[in-house]
């Protein structure tokens, strides 16, 4: 059977500590939970982050890559799928996962959501900003999840997957 493909979407540069923390122990536990993991794949913010967290629990990573080559990809990609594509690498992140997790929030990440929702995929959000937990909900309030910790974003993967795997009779 098919292992999950779990998207994690969050910011670069502007990654907050807490966007940091979180996005580790979310990489860390989707590795526990033998689910593949997918991000932007460079080497800094949450992208990093995240491929960190599951590589330190011997979890699978794949990272999408904007530029035309891997340099500035993460150490801790598996795989590393180059694409030239820039910021339209948006979509093949989110169209190739199962759940898309927002880990903190910035314009690339509000458009992988906005694609994410437009895609019917379920997005769970961990980020402090309470604006954008309200006008994702207000686009789509059955497709978007808010958690407050790393583990209640599993949780509702978890759930989520579930109810997936029950609706198509796997």
């Amino acid at each position: 059977m098919r292992k999950p493909v779990i998207g994690v979407m969050g910011p670069g540069a502007g990654a907050t500590e807490v966007d940091l923390r979180n996005a580790f122990d979310i990489g860390r536990h989707i590795a526990t939970k033998g689910w593949i993991l997918l991000s932007g794949g460079r080497d800094e913010g949450v992208m990093d982050a995240v491929n960190r967290g599951s590589k330190s629990a011997g979890g699978f990573t794949v990272g999408v890559i904007p530029g035309g080559d891997d340099e500035f990809t993460s150490a801790a990609v598996d795989i590393s799928i180059i694409t030239g594509m820039g910021s339209a690498r948006n979509n093949i992140n989110v169209l190739s996962s199962a759940v898309v997790i927002a880990c903190g929030m910035g314009a690339g990440t509000a458009s992988e959501v906005a694609l994410a929702l437009k895609a019917k995929k379920n997005v769970v959000l961990i980020c402090e900003s309470k604006t954008a937990h309200a006008f994702f909900s207000e686009l789509d309030s059955k497709r978007v999840y808010s958690a407050t910790s790393a583990l209640e974003v599993i949780d509702i993967c978890t759930k989520l997957l579930e109810a997936e795997k029950a609706r198509v009779g796997s």
